[in-house]
C-alpha cells in the first residue's frame, strides 16, 4: 500500500461504480474493509493523512477528489469524519451531494457513539490513538506537533491530559507495545480499547449496497 501519509488511489475492481473517498488515515481499514466484503465494484481513493493537523485544508483536499470522480462514478461517499474542520467539509460535501459517516471524529465511529460518550464522560482529559496513529505516532504527532524540535512544547499540548486510550481495531501485539510507549513518552497511563472497525464497517457496508455490482460502469 502506498503511503497513507500522503494521497492515493486503490482500484479495487475493473469498472467500479462506486467511489469512497477516505482520510489516509482510515486507508488499511477502509481497504481492509472492501476485501473482506468482496466488493469489487468500490474503488477507494485517499487524502492525505497528514492533513489531520492542518484541517483547513481538507474540505479543498475532499472537493478536488470528488470533481476528478465527476463522470467516472455512479455514487461517491466519504469515509471522512468532520475532523476539526468546524462543518467546512459538510458544507462541500452537501454541495455535491456525497454522504459521509456521521461522527466528528473517527474515534467516535471506531469506537461507536455509546462506547466513545461512556469513555469521554469517564475521563476528560483523554488522548486516543487508533491502530494508524499507533502505527506512525512518531510521524503525526511526536514530530507532526513539533515535539522532537521543542520539547518543552509537551507540557503545553498534553499538560491537562491523563491518559492514552488505544482504539485497536486488530489484535496487534506489535501496535499495543507502540501504543504503550506512545503514553510513556507523554507521561501519561494506558488503556486498550478494542473496537474493531466499529461503524466504519457499516458504513461501507451501506455505500456497497446502495450501488450493487451489476450497476457498474467503465471508469473513463
Amino acid at each position: 500500500m502506498s503511503d497513507p501519509l500522503q494521497e492515493f488511489d486503490a482500484v479495487t475492481g475493473e469498472g467500479a461504480s462506486t467511489l469512497v473517498i477516505a482520510c489516509g488515515a482510515l486507508a488499511r481499514e477502509t481497504l481492509a474493509v472492501v476485501k473482506a466484503g468482496g466488493w469489487t465494484h468500490l474503488d477507494v481513493t485517499c487524502i492525505a493523512a497528514e492533513l489531520h493537523n492542518r484541517p483547513q485544508l481538507i474540505p479543498a483536499a475532499v472537493e478536488r477528489k470528488i470533481l476528478a470522480a465527476r463522470g467516472k462514478y455512479r455514487q461517491i461517499f466519504a469515509a471522512l469524519a468532520d475532523c476539526g474542520t468546524g462543518g467546512a467539509l459538510d458544507r462541500v460535501l452537501h454541495r455535491h451531494g456525497v454522504t459521509r459517516i456521521d461522527g466528528p471524529h473517527c474515534y467516535q465511529f471506531y469506537a461507536t457513539e455509546p462506547a466513545f460518550t461512556a469513555l469521554s464522560d469517564e475521563a476528560p482529559g483523554t488522548l486516543y490513538l487508533t491502530d494508524f496513529l499507533a502505527r506512525h505516532f512518531d510521524a503525526v504527532v511526536w514530530r507532526g506537533l513539533g515535539l522532537d524540535r521543542f520539547p518543552h512544547l509537551l507540557d503545553s499540548y498534553f499538560g491537562n491530559y491523563t491518559r492514552v486510550v488505544y482504539l485497536a481495531q486488530t489484535e496487534d501485539s506489535d501496535l499495543d507495545q507502540r501504543a504503550r510507549i506512545a503514553a510513556d513518552r507523554l507521561g501519561l497511563e494506558y488503556e486498550r480499547v478494542q473496537t474493531g472497525m466499529g461503524d466504519l464497517a457499516h458504513f461501507i457496508r451501506g455505500a456497497a449496497s446502495a450501488s450493487p455490482a451489476s450497476d457498474s460502469i467503465t471508469s473513463n
